[in-house]
């Protein structure tokens, strides 16, 4: 899988000749090859010639794998710098795009330097063509949820009072890696009783205790695409105001996935599920957007958000995830990933989401 054709046919509308992908993520939307941090380079011409270099540690692997693209070998004799030069002046590359949105100023200063054009930001760019997904990048994200699902299914066979967050975490790591999963889409977080008030709050030694909500959010990395979904279930049983709250947070998140279209703006998304949250009285404690995209990366453009008045995309995939989070005490946030298609969307999470009592 690679999409050089698709962002090369991108540049010359944009005003460039080329694109210069150094940053991680850009490089494997571009080749389907991972190399680690900055050991890669991609340089793409707006007539589709493509050229991709790394370092001994990588050339086998990329030239068994990468397809679309010339595969080079960098040195010491050889830096990125003149390679990506060479290329650049035999190709007559005046305006070159760049990953302005993950380049350093240092490492920006030492590209200016040695290229002989214009540098020009192009995130932007990529962020718009990562936006919308192809079946591929779709049948990767799908395996993805489908692994995490199983060891959601595994793990809850784990909860009970006296296990920590902690281990529960590193026991959902476990699944997913025994699943097939290639490593997890982010670090898990897994909060019980008051801590499950702290949307991002990190597993800690704390045992769970009867009367807990467990929130765990969590994902897979299957083929270099991730997942991304939160269960929050309750261990020996839940108060009336506890069953409201989760009660509220499904109410909004599916009035949320059921105005999901490509088209509508962000923050109208956001809006609809927020409603639900504030008719409860509970506005002022869901502190967080309604949903971000992902794909490559676990956070990606564009988002559902109330600061985003832009229409979403026909084929980007967004979270779906409402959250009351009552400071001190407990929180829940529950949420799916959906792909946006004309009239609708697409639930890509299929675990179920009614009030589970443990």
């Amino acid at each position: 899988m690679n999409h050089c054709s698709a962002i090369a046919a991108a540049l010359a509308p944009a005003g460039l000749d080329a694109v210069l992908l150094t940053c991680r993520a850009n490089r494997f939307y571009a080749v389907g090859f991972d190399s680690h941090g900055t050991d890669g380079a991609c340089l793409i011409m707006a007539d589709g010639t493509a050229y991709y270099w790394t370092d001994g540690r990588y050339i086998e692997a990329a030239e068994a794998k990468i397809s679309g693209a010339r595969v080079g070998l960098t040195d010491r004799a050889h830096p990125y710098e003149q390679l990506v030069a060479e290329a650049a002046g035999r190709h007559g590359v005046r305006r070159l795009g760049f990953d302005d949105g993950a380049m350093t100023v240092a490492d920006y200063n030492r590209w200016r330097e040695a290229l002989p054009c214009e540098l020009v930001p192009a995130s932007a760019l990529l962020g718009a063509l990562r936006a919308r997904k192809d079946g591929e990048e779709l049948n990767r994200m799908v395996r993805a949820q489908r692994i995490a699902e199983r060891a959601l299914a595994e793990v809850l066979n784990d909860i009970r009072p006296g296990v920590t967050e902690r281990f529960l975490a590193a026991r959902l790591v476990f699944l997913m890696r025994t699943y097939g999963a290639d490593d997890v889409s982010f670090e898990p977080i897994v909060v019980s009783g008051a801590n499950s008030s702290m949307p991002h709050g990190v597993p800690t030694d704390k045992a769970v205790a009867a009367g807990d909500f467990v929130t765990m959010d969590f994902g897979a990395l299957c083929e270099g695409y991730c997942s991304d979904m939160t269960r929050t279930v309750a261990v020996g049983h839940v108060t009336e105001e506890m069953a409201a709250v989760y009660g509220t947070v499904l109410a909004a998140q599916e009035a949320g996935i059921a105005a999901a279209r490509a088209g509508i703006p962000g923050k109208e998304l956001d809006g609809a599920a927020r409603a639900v949250i504030e008719a409860a009285g509970y506005g002022a404690y869901f502190t967080h957007s309604f949903g971000h995209s992902l794909g490559v990366e676990i956070h990606e453009s564009p988002n559902a958000g109330p600061a985003n008045g832009r229409p979403l995309p026909e084929g980007c995939v967004v979270s779906a995830e409402p959250g009351i989070y009552l400071p001190g005490r407990f929180g829940v946030r529950i949420e799916d990933v959906v792909q946006l298609v004309s009239g609708g969307c697409r639930n890509l999470t299929e675990a179920p989401k009614a009030l589970l009592v443990l």
